[in-house]
């Protein structure tokens, strides 16, 4: 009952007391797991671990491999050198007060995993029957799992020794006194994690070199965060247009005025202050959705329970599952969220109940939607509701969802941008943003900086405006980077770093979700091809109609 009980207390988040620490998932993360430059502080060398945690995790391996040692090394030169790393978190002297809870962590996931296409849900039922629900549970558990084993890659294992105390010696019996008749001290070796590694560029570069990797996922990254933005922007223009049909404002002049609010966003400067505009987003995304689950509730009697099939349409079932798939994509913020967590040991419960709510709302919520219009269910399920009024006050709250959604990829935009370029002479080419000088985000943001962060909202206000047919050609991009990004290169990273050492079934199962991402990336790029084709020569931008 014991061991029950503890494992209980586990999934919560603040479930354990300050005397307690229970080990919280396969990849967890102690209270005492620490930078590098703790360890050096302590006296422990880089080859070594050490250090400032009130429990030590005891394990049995071999030495520190040379690759380990190198990125301990390189680890501890950046930390120490007082430079906020590429994810936004700054070394262990950064201010408490930028720091996050585990609920801070978890409303920015949440943000970013119950996103903008919940209302689409309902369709994919219509279009995959039972088998989109269980797409739903199956990807809800993939992406927990792969954004774990990313930031369980940030962290090396180092060796540490230490000397026993002497009553211990003294109870191993151990003989040979000194000179003074004193026994010598025994030593042991203990293994702790360090977290030598500060971003997902960091990892690629681990992995395929600074050449190379570092590059090659910047720009994944960067082109995934920008598109999303952008989505964000078009979106609030499109409803704007639907809330207000009959005035003679254009989308483009509405995506104008949508874009006004956004410019405060060049003010964040800690994942603390988005934190509580993804509190305000899943707000609004609570009372969309409650808004529709009461309609649906009052037409329980007519129910349409036979509606849900078991077979699959082919043809349109592998869109709705990348989108599935894409709702729960957060791999991109996770090393920034888990370097900010006051206590890291609590990422791996964070991840677990944001991922299980997710998963279990969005599939109670496409069920029910789709078991009220049945074989009627629109793509959008809002365009199903009964009256212009209704549908208004609905895409108003939409508006705001997205408007509230925007900062978190925003920001890890900036930060992003900022980390590779500006942080200052000689480690990066230009100054850093603030005025302290030296990298920190201790003192204000510089006025040039600032501009160029107004500079990036308008940026993504003016593609929103000119590129044709955005959302279609975000779906063929994203279908790479995005699936790359939250599947493959998780799990390939994974298995480059950790290599033999995490055992097979763990190796089998990341090669499985390698396949799973390469195929779900090769059917959303040839699906949305077809769709973006089919868009330029005016004809409905579906892949295949329906006869």
């Amino acid at each position: 009952m014991t061991g029950l009980f503890r494992h209980f207390r586990s999934l919560i988040p603040f479930g354990s007391s300050a005397e307690e620490t229970f080990s919280f998932a396969r990849f967890h993360n102690d209270p005492d797991d620490t930078e590098l430059s703790s360890f050096r502080s302590n006296g422990v060398t880089a080859s070594g671990g050490g250090g400032g945690g009130t429990k030590e995790e005891e394990k049995e391996g071999g030495k520190t491999s040379p690759t380990t040692e190198d990125a301990i090394r390189s680890g501890g030169r950046r930390r120490q050198s007082g430079h906020p790393d590429e994810s936004g978190a700054a070394g262990c002297d950064e201010s408490s007060r930028n720091r996050i809870s585990a609920w801070q962590a978890g409303w920015n996931v949440t943000n970013a995993i119950q996103g903008m296409f919940i209302v689409t849900f309902p369709y994919t039922v219509f279009e995959g029957g039972y088998w989109a629900i269980v797409a739903m549970i199956v990807a809800a558990y993939v992406c927990c799992y792969t954004g774990k084993i990313l930031v369980d890659c940030l962290y090396e294992d180092a060796d540490e020794e230490e000397e026993e105390k002497e009553e211990d010696a003294d109870q191993a019996g151990g003989g040979g006194g000194t000179k003074d008749g004193q026994p010598p001290p025994s030593r042991r070796c203990r293994r702790r994690r360090v977290r030598v590694r500060n971003s997902y560029v960091e990892i690629a570069e681990t992995v395929w070199g600074k050449m190379i990797g570092g590059r090659v996922v910047f720009v994944a990254q960067f082109i995934e965060l920008m598109m999303t933005c952008i989505l964000y922007v078009l979106l609030c223009g499109e409803l704007m247009v639907g809330i207000f049909p009959g005035t003679t404002l254009t989308l483009s002049a509405w995506i104008v005025v949508c874009s006004a609010p956004l410019l405060p966003c060049a003010f964040l400067r800690s994942l603390r202050h988005v934190a509580w505009l993804s509190f305000w987003c899943t707000v609004a995304h609570m009372i969309i959705n409650a808004i529709i689950l009461v309609y649906c509730f009052t037409r329980a009697a007519d129910w349409q329970w036979d509606a849900v099939q078991v077979k699959i349409d082919i043809w349109t079932f592998p869109i709705s599952l990348g989108i599935v798939v894409f709702s729960y994509t957060s791999q991109i913020f996770l090393p920034s969220l888990e370097g900010n967590l006051v206590d890291r040991s609590s990422f791996a419960p964070m991840m677990h109940w944001t991922h299980l709510t997710a998963a279990v709302f969005k599939a109670a919520f496409s069920y029910i939607g789709f078991v009220t219009f049945g074989t009627d269910t629109k793509e959008v399920i809002t365009n199903n509701l009964p009256d212009q009024p209704m549908k208004s006050i609905v895409n108003a709250f939409l508006v705001a969802k997205a408007l509230l959604s925007y900062p978190l990829p925003y920001f890890a935009t900036a930060d992003l941008v900022e980390s590779k370029f500006f942080r200052g002479r000689p480690e990066t080419a230009f100054p850093s943003c603030f005025a302290d000088g030296d990298g920190g985000d201790g003192g204000p943001l510089r006025l040039w900086a600032l501009l160029l962060r107004l500079a990036l909202v308008v940026f993504t206000m003016l593609l929103a405006i000119v590129v044709p047919h955005f959302a279609i050609l975000m779906g063929l991009i994203g279908s790479f980077t995005g699936n790359m990004l939250s599947l493959v290169w998780p799990a390939y990273f994974h298995l480059a770093i950790k290599g033999r050492r995490m055992g097979y079934p763990k190796m089998v199962f990341d090669v499985f979700v390698i396949v799973i991402g390469l195929v779900c990336s090769g059917l959303g790029i040839y699906y949305s091809f077809h769709a973006l084709v089919r868009a330029f020569e005016g004809f409905e931008p579906t892949p295949f109609q329906r006869h």
